[in-house]
């Protein structure tokens, strides 16, 4: 009874149930207020100043989260009910790894010694905390469960785009490398061209200047348009499918 209260409790508040909006909200403010204390931490005279107050901050955060965490870990069987092995499918979830990567920042340096530069790349993995506030949006819920259908079409999309880099960077570094060696020096020096063309961004630090390079980067850079908006139709047409599975035939309200 204990354990099916605590359940109803950590997961999104159903219509009526207080105690779990009440707790909703207070983890959701958490969460808000986590994003501007890492942030106020980089500024250097702030942090300096509020040094301690963001420490304790901090503690207090982790120790909410962690706790979290292994209630939930502790209620996973009511959450896989079908499954032999509950503790390990929630582990190994999505929202679990998001939970887990929130509070082992805090915990990593107590296990094992850490030098001061990936300190503070974990510091910077505390972000991850905005990702919890998934688990609270509707539109996050729905895009999550478009990406895990359509996985295998965004999987084909990825590996055509590193094979259309392979390829463009091959091309251009045999159209470049006799006029800009210092560039196109080899494929993966070119790959830097292919990767900011094919994605439309072009930075025009590296662009080709002999003919055969400007017809080629000008094919490539067409095929890149093509290529960007395969994944975008794929999420638009999954995200639509999944609106209209959720829409109710009677009144025709998104359940």
């Amino acid at each position: 009874m204990i354990k099916k209260r605590t359940f109803e409790i950590l997961e999104k508040a159903e219509e009526g149930d207080t105690p779990s909006f009440i707790f909703d909200i207070f983890i959701i403010t958490l969460i808000l207020l986590n994003v501007v204390a890492v942030t106020a931490a980089t500024f250097d005279d702030f942090a300096e100043k509020y040094k301690t107050p963001l420490h304790y901050f901090e503690v207090f955060s982790v120790a909410i989260f962690t706790v979290e965490y292994l209630l939930r870990l502790w209620t996973s069987k009511l959450k896989y009910p079908q499954s032999k092995i509950p503790y390990i499918v929630y582990i190994f979830s999505i929202g679990a790894l998001i939970d887990l990567a929130a509070i082992l920042p805090f915990y990593l340096p107590f296990i094992i010694a850490v030098d001061l530069r990936f300190l503070r790349v974990l510091r910077i993995l505390r972000m991850f905390r905005i990702l919890k506030l998934g688990r609270y949006s509707e539109a996050m819920v729905i895009i999550g469960k478009v990406l895990k259908k359509e996985k295998e079409k965004l999987l084909a999309t990825i590996i055509l785009t590193m094979i259309m880099i392979f390829i463009a960077s091959t091309v251009m570094y045999h159209a470049e490398h006799t006029a800009q060696p210092e560039y196109f020096s080899n494929v993966i020096e070119t790959a830097w061209w292919a990767v900011a063309t094919l994605t439309t961004v072009w930075y025009g630090d590296i662009y080709p200047i002999t003919v055969a390079g400007k017809i080629c980067g000008g094919i490539i850079a067409i095929l890149g348009v093509m290529l960007i908006a395969l994944p975008s139709g794929i999420i638009c047409s999954g995200f639509m499918a999944e609106l209209k599975e959720r829409k109710c035939p009677h009144c025709g309200k998104v359940t």
